[in-house]
């Protein structure tokens, strides 16, 4: 028989040679050694504890799961409007756009439950979630950690802002314990403080979607009598795990999701 014939396992016979089945990526050429020293000066830095996780968590999650990015934009013009002016008005806590992004999200997640679900341990059911806990990365000088919002569709955006506000500090100060970064539904990871046009994020398991957004851009839309008129928009990266989740209900999340964002009357509370 050919090498290039496959045998499927109902007529393939035992043999002496037979090997066990190996492990998905075990016959990977192995990572490559090598002093760096030889071709200059380098410095060696540990790894933290938190980067050490990390990176065995984003390895198992980009190796593991079949990701999908779907980018589009929101046009937050009249949501910025509000915001500056409720931050002028003097609100306790300072509104950023986080806190309306969670608000958001929430509402897309109830009208597409697939996003707010989880494959279970067989990969054979999918578990839909009817509470809605919204994890949001932070970068702080342990590494990257994400704390998870609880009940966000029971709160307000100046309630919202405010645990935000609260569990960043926490976050970069002392760090996190494992049950505050726990029972996530959906991921917001957000780097319009640092720029960018968009970016992939990488799904966080057993999570099936996360939600990347980078800063605000100036962009120019036909106004009335084919004038120019500039609004406020803002990048939207939807990775999703294409498991659960088709390229057309990412289109339909994220149109969801920039409707919501131009209505600022569906986020106030």
């Amino acid at each position: 028989m050919s090498a290039d014939v496959p045998v499927s396992a109902g007529n393939a016979k035992p043999t002496a040679a037979a090997q066990p089945p190996t492990t998905f990526g075990s016959d990977l050429p192995v990572w490559p050694q090598v002093d760096f020293s030889e071709f200059g000066e380098v410095e060696s830095r540990p790894l933290s504890r938190v980067q050490k996780l990390t990176a065995q968590y984003m390895s198992r999650n980009w190796v593991m799961i079949p990701h999908v990015t779907h980018q589009d934009d929101a046009d937050i013009t009249a949501l910025e409007h509000q915001r500056k002016a409720r931050n002028a008005a003097g609100e306790a806590v300072k509104l950023t756009l986080l806190p309306y992004l969670i608000k958001a999200v929430v509402e897309a997640l109830k009208a597409f439950p697939q996003f707010n679900a989880s494959l279970d341990g067989s990969g054979k059911n999918l578990v839909l979630k009817k509470y809605f806990h919204i994890g949001v990365a932070v970068d702080t000088r342990f590494g990257l950690l994400v704390p998870v919002l609880r009940d966000c569709d029971r709160k307000s955006v100046a309630e919202l802002a405010a645990e935000l506000q609260a569990i960043s500090l926490k976050a970069r100060d002392k760090g996190l314990s494992m049950a505050e970064m726990s029972g996530g539904c959906f991921t917001i990871s957000s780097l319009g403080s640092f720029g960018g046009t968009g970016f992939t994020p990488i799904v966080n398991a057993p999570e099936v979607a996360i939600l990347g957004v980078t800063r605000t851009q100036e962009k120019p839309r036909r106004g009335a009598d084919d004038g120019i008129d500039w609004r406020q928009v803002l990048p939207l990266s939807l990775s999703y795990d294409h498991r659960v989740i088709n390229g057309a209900d990412a289109a339909r999340f994220t149109a969801r999701l920039a409707e919501l964002l131009g209505t600022v009357e569906a986020l106030e509370g």
